[in-house]
């Protein structure tokens, strides 16, 4: 006895499996792999079209945008800590009469 032909899966079901899914888990598996979304927007007057737009969103996790930012933070922000110090004494080394007055031209 042959069994019946299973039915062709839909994309929906390739991406999100063919179990009960929550919110939770459809939100979790749209972030990791992500989604494009496309559209249009024409504003018109009396049938002229004034002003059109095409418009897309790309919604995902930004570790997949940006793989190499999350190894590199914490690198990053304590370089820039280090920059904001150094610029924090060398305006405190500065003089109090010389911050903002002009320095005369001789002719």
């Amino acid at each position: 006895m042959k069994s019946p032909r299973q039915p062709a899966a839909t994309d929906a079901e390739l991406v999100l499996g063919t179990e009960d899914a929550s919110l939770l888990d459809i939100v979790d598996n749209v972030l990791n792999k992500g989604v494009v979304l496309s559209g249009d927007v024409t504003i018109a007057l009396a049938q002229v079209d004034l002003i059109y737009a095409r418009l897309s969103l790309l919604l995902c996790a930004a570790d997949r945008v940006l793989p190499a930012e999350n190894a590199d933070f914490m690198e990053r922000h304590h370089h820039r800590h280090q920059l904001r110090l150094a610029r924090a004494r060398q305006r405190a080394a500065k003089p109090a009469g010389t911050a903002g007055r002009a320095v005369p031209r001789t002719k």
